[in-house]
């Protein structure tokens, strides 16, 4: 039986959920790439509030390349993290492979100052 890359994706999701959790000390940092933008947030799961959240579809960006559009969410969601007194995050790729945009967004947000 053949399944859709949505499926596996969301089977995968199911799974990296059930192990993380964020907290208001170290939140979670959830990952959503459509096919022309990357949304990132920050995500307290014991009160339920996004802390945080950046878009490229918000960054007033050139048409750069989308690895680029990346790069900027996650610098920019590092800067208004360390603005909000955090730190330290717990990483959630949501059942995305960590490679092109989501690897760029998380390196990019270490460099700028988070850490996980």
């Amino acid at each position: 039986m053949a399944v859709s890359k949505l499926e596996r994706r969301t089977r995968i999701r199911k799974s990296i959920r059930s192990k993380i959790s964020g907290t208001a000390q170290r939140p979670r940092l959830s990952v959503f790439r459509s096919n022309k933008n990357i949304y990132a947030q920050l995500i307290d799961d014991v009160s339920g509030n996004t802390l945080v959240a950046v878009s490229s579809a918000k960054l007033e960006l050139d048409n750069s390349g989308k690895i680029q559009l990346s790069s900027a969410v996650g610098r920019e969601l590092a800067t208004m993290a360390q603005e909000k007194g955090i730190s330290e995050v717990v990483f959630d790729r949501s059942g995305y492979l960590y490679h092109g945009r989501v690897k760029s967004l998380a390196d990019s947000a270490r460099e700028a100052g988070l850490k996980f």
